[in-house]
């Protein structure tokens, strides 16, 4: 399976995590560093200062999105990963692309890329306990599949959660780097929605300004 990598640094990182084990890493030439450090320069009086990631994150938090948990099946015979991912869309219709986006200091990352698949799990108003379950990060991390009823995604096997309104099966098929977060293509292989459930009845989880929410749909 070949995979198409971005913005040489992170991205080569990106590469070891995607080969097969024990699979001697390519010689490649140096890379440049993906985030070099500016210039320092004097600041013009009349210059904006950008803004400060307390009020990017205020501002930015006023866009409400849906809510997905972004698994796969463990590489190796380890234990499956698992993450809540606000920064999920469709992409492309033809050939069928997703995207996420990680923060480039996850420890989840790693042991999606190195399985090579995952699959997403649209959440349903419902499942706020669950997306509050695997957003948890370091020691309280330990098992976050605890309790939880999966079973795997079709195509690649990465664990697919029990009433999830839709599911969304993938192959990554390229990562890119994007400031601090990583840019993550996925190839969808599967997909499938529950139409009649009652996550279907009760509408997507919905996340605005650090609150959950549900949606109610206006009249036209």
């Amino acid at each position: 399976m070949a995979f198409m990598m971005g913005h040489a640094g992170m991205a080569a990182l990106a590469v070891r995590y995607l080969r097969p084990s024990g699979t001697p890493a390519p010689a490649v030439a140096a890379q440049p560093d993906p985030m070099p450090r500016p210039e320092l320069r004097s600041v013009r009086a009349d210059e904006q200062p950008p803004p400060a990631p307390r009020e990017l994150r205020r501002v930015l938090g006023r866009f409400a999105g849906g809510v997905t948990v972004i698994t796969a099946r463990g590489a190796d015979g380890g234990p499956p990963a698992g993450f809540a991912c606000q920064s999920f869309a469709s992409l492309s219709l033809d050939p069928p692309l997703v995207v996420f986006m990680v923060g480039r200091a996850s420890t989840t990352w790693p042991r999606i890329a190195r399985a090579g698949v995952f699959c997403v799990n649209v959440l349903g108003a419902g499942h706020s306990a669950l997306c509050k379950a695997f957003a948890v990060s370091g020691a309280q991390a330990a098992d976050k599949f605890a309790g939880v009823r999966h079973g795997p995604s079709p195509v690649t096997g990465s664990p697919l959660l029990a009433g999830v309104p839709a599911w969304v099966d993938c192959t990554v098929h390229a990562v890119h780097t994007g400031g601090d977060h990583l840019i993550v293509v996925g190839r969808v292989e599967a997909l499938g929605a529950d139409e009649e459930g009652t996550a279907a009845r009760e509408g997507p989880l919905i996340f605005y300004r650090s609150t959950f929410g549900t949606f109610t749909a206006l009249d036209p």
